[in-house]
């Protein structure tokens, strides 16, 4: 299937709405203002143009696992601060899907949701309580959509 080639003026016309989106994500996704590798300690360090600095291994992120100490420090920011790149390792990385990786946002809020399903707490413990005394959770429904009579 051939491609459209798009006029000059379907071009121009889309750049506003293209701004609006790079205005969007640059105040919303995470850009990186530095990074460097520390031979010492193994860690990447991505300091964030929020002030905020995040370190963990270099060698959990796709692609560097297997690089050098050498290949690692090459790292270098993408001139937008959304990507890390190493042309030595022909390895480019998004920094938003680093953290979206890294902390895995809907692994890790299901983490914390498993963690806060297992508190104990007394409020808690009074809760399960008052709810057992009135018979405890609901049975489920049937196809019908009924819920069964109890006995």
């Amino acid at each position: 299937m051939a491609r459209r080639t798009l006029s000059n003026r379907e071009i121009l016309s889309q750049i506003p709405a293209a701004r609006a989106r790079e205005r969007l994500a640059r105040a919303t996704e995470p850009r990186a203002s530095s990074a460097c590798y520390s031979r010492t300690t193994g860690l990447l360090t991505i300091v964030l143009t929020n002030g905020a600095t995040i370190a963990f291994p270099a060698r959990l992120a796709p692609g560097l696992k297997n690089a050098s100490p050498a290949e690692l420090a090459e790292v270098e920011v993408l001139q937008s601060g959304d990507g890390l790149s190493w042309d030595s390792l022909d390895v480019d990385l998004s920094v938003p899907g680093l953290f979206e990786n890294m902390f895995g946002l809907r692994g890790w809020m299901s983490q914390l949701g498993r963690r806060g399903g297992k508190a104990r707490s007394p409020a808690k413990a009074r809760a399960a309580r008052e709810n057992g005394a009135k018979g405890g959770r609901p049975r489920g429904t049937r196809k019908s959509g009924r819920r069964p009579v109890a006995a």
